[in-house]
């Protein structure tokens, strides 16, 4: 295995959604099979060469992550209609401040086609959301990357940054390209430097298409 550079989330690392998406697919997951929960024990390398040994993903002898089967992937957050994502889009806290903005999914500082360009708002009930245009090449990991930042920014715009810790996805069904979909996630707790967040992609017709349960960490500066 081996991270392309395009996929980054903080500056010369991977996204923590994509290269957990990767590292479960490299395990065993696929669409419309049980979840799997991969738990990232330092920021995953670009252009290295990547290791998969009985569960576990290495660099050479570094310890990257695990990787494991799950019973769940979390409650799953409920879907909002595609106008109502797109008017909480307009207020995402990442274009006035965000802690890594060339993220491949959230970063605002990606070009079309370039990242996924999802950009979750707050929704008056807490929950974030986004419209999504699906890439021509969607994937396991596209989805899981798309599950990513999402859950995250239920934490994140409250104003303190958080990466990756762990994370367990569910992907039901791909979206075919180009389609319309919606983001949705949900902070479930938050305590001490631990964020534990929910989220789900959800198809042009509502339906969940792929959900995950993460655990965010908090950045001490």
């Amino acid at each position: 295995m081996l991270i392309p550079a395009r996929f980054n989330g903080p500056p010369g690392t991977g996204n923590g959604g994509w290269c957990s998406g990767v590292f479960a697919v490299a395990a065993g997951a696929r669409t419309g099979g049980s979840p799997f929960q991969v738990t990232l024990r330092v920021p995953p390398p670009l252009e290295t060469g990547l290791e998969l040994r009985d569960g576990s993903v290495f660099a050479g002898e570094t310890l990257v992550a695990e990787v494991t089967a799950a019973d769940t992937a979390g409650d799953g957050v409920a879907a909002v209609a595609l106008d109502a994502a797109a008017e909480a889009s307009r207020s995402y806290p990442g274009f006035t401040a965000h802690p890594f903005p060339t993220c491949f999914v959230c970063g605002p500082d990606r070009a079309a086609g370039d990242g996924l360009r999802i950009f979750p708002g707050v929704l008056p009930d807490g929950r974030t959301a986004a419209p999504w245009t699906v890439p021509d090449e969607v994937s396991v990991p596209t989805m899981w990357a798309a599950l990513d930042c999402p859950g995250g920014w239920s934490a994140i715009a409250r104003g303190q940054a958080y990466v990756l810790g762990r994370i367990t996805a569910a992907v039901e069904a791909l979206p075919a390209p180009g389609a319309e979909c919606v983001v949705t996630g949900a902070a479930v707790e938050i305590s001490g430097r631990k964020a534990i967040v929910d989220s789900t992609v959800h198809g042009p017709d509502g339906s969940r298409l792929a959900t995950a349960r993460a655990t965010w960490i908090a950045v001490i500066k």
